[in-house]
């Protein structure tokens, strides 16, 4: 257990007392299913609802001796309930408890990542429309591009995130089967009739072909939805270490009063919040990769998917939830530098407009190939020499002589450069449909 980043919601989830409390809530309705039907007493039913209980310290006790767990939990729901305790998990295997009421933990841990997540959702919305005309430098290969802006940017990670709560959505609706199948899922012992009440009674669907276990692609889509979620949280925390970086220092992470950035070196601002992030989506895409391992299990079921899913479940559980809301505190609080932003834009001297004077060339006549050779051929001195690319292709004869002062002047208007920005937000914003 990542218990250094547990949150109390999650520690509850994935605690034992929780597990066996869904225990007893799976095995109960079971009970008062088949008295429903009359295939137990009416009584018996009710009795095992009152008297229902367990310890978990005795249960735990119970299996040291025993080593098996759910063999020590209906122990001790006998110790509690008496003789009616004889018609609990009656025509049932262990796993029909297990993967059902697993079901119910991994739905309870995924709504709390539902919560976060729609936090860190608004979070950054709230900085997009704040930024929305923040204009920065874009950069593809790390090397400056065309211009951008920072809310521009941190709409596209909305976007990602909206798509992120659309898999956990679906993973959630896809986790959220159980089985009262039998030893091998024929439905041997029970009516399937039984199966099917108790599932809609716990707010899960039937498991329409089991063997004795509930099939774990389930489960790996489900841990797949929830490495996909961290892998864009790494996104977010990979740009923001770039900007932070000294010679670009466009966006810095939150620094309290008191925080001490190197134990050698008292200047040092580090950006040790996206530093761990980006670690901590390592950990998630390793645990939908085991989870994709267990798929695979010998015949009806052998148990060694289960001491994996002890650990990465409850872990992952745990280290996205701190991931999202770390993310949320991050971008809540996260200092943006405009200036340094316009005047890291200005050391390439208006070379990011090299494509509306491309695109002008080519209107007025000249093959793209030519125009693209003579648009570099100026971008080159830029490089290469102290001016600007507009003075260098004022001085280009062959562009002159093809384009009009004017023309070349409408080739570096920002405001054209960025005038669909609105229309990207809005239509993003448009798939704020959520409940």
């Amino acid at each position: 257990m990542i218990s250094r980043y547990a949150s109390p919601a999650m520690t509850a989830i994935w605690s034992d007392e929780n597990r066996f409390r869904i225990w007893k809530e799976v095995e109960t309705v079971v009970c008062e299913v088949r008295a429903d039907r009359g295939e137990i007493p009416a009584e018996a039913a009710v009795e095992i609802r009152a008297k229902g209980a367990f310890e978990t310290a005795r249960v735990l006790e119970i299996e040291n001796t025993v080593q098996h767990d759910v063999i020590a939990f209906l122990t001790n729901m006998a110790e509690y309930i008496g003789p009616a305790s004889r018609f609990v998990h009656q025509g049932m295997t262990s796993s029909d408890l297990l993967d059902t009421a697993f079901a119910l933990q991994i739905r309870e841990a995924g709504a709390v990542l539902r919560e976060s997540l729609i936090d860190l959702l608004d979070a950054v919305e709230a900085r997009a429309l704040e930024h929305q005309g923040t204009v920065m430098i874009g950069r593809s290969h790390g090397i400056h591009a065309e211009p951008t802006t920072f809310g521009l940017k941190l709409m596209v990670y909305w976007s990602a995130l909206r798509r992120g709560l659309t898999r956990l959505d679906a993973a959630q609706e896809e986790i959220g089967y159980g089985q009262i199948s039998g030893a091998v899922g024929t439905i041997a012992h029970l009516d399937p009739a039984v199966e099917a009440e108790t599932m809609t009674r716990l707010g899960l669907k039937v498991a329409e072909a089991s063997t004795q276990v509930i099939q774990r692609d389930r489960h790996a889509a489900w841990l797949s939805a929830v490495a996909l979620i961290g892998a864009t949280i790494e996104q977010m925390a990979v740009e923001i270490r770039n900007l932070q970086r000294t010679d670009v220092h466009e966006v810095e992470e939150s620094f309290g009063k008191g925080q001490k950035g190197s134990s050698a070196m008292p200047h040092k601002k580090n950006p040790i919040v996206s530093e761990k992030l980006t670690g901590m989506a390592r950990l998630l895409r390793g645990y939908a990769h085991t989870a994709m391992e267990n798929v695979a299990l010998w015949h009806e079921r052998d148990i060694s998917h289960s001491s994996v899913e002890r650990i990465i479940f409850p872990d992952a559980s745990h280290v996205l939830h701190h991931m999202l809301t770390k993310m949320a505190w991050l971008i809540r609080g996260l200092v943006v530098y405009p200036d340094n932003m316009q005047r890291n834009m200005e050391k390439v001297r208006g070379m990011y407009f090299s494509q509306p004077v491309l695109l002008a060339l080519t209107d007025a006549g000249v093959s793209r190939e030519e125009a693209y050779a003579w648009v570099q051929r100026c971008a080159m001195r830029v490089w290469d020499e102290d001016i600007s690319l507009r003075e260098a292709l004022g001085e280009d004869a062959d562009i002159t002589g093809r384009l009009e002062g004017a023309i070349l002047d409408r080739c570096f208007d920002l405001d054209h450069q960025l005038r669909n920005v609105p229309l990207i937000f809005k239509r993003t914003l448009q798939l704020k449909n959520w409940e």
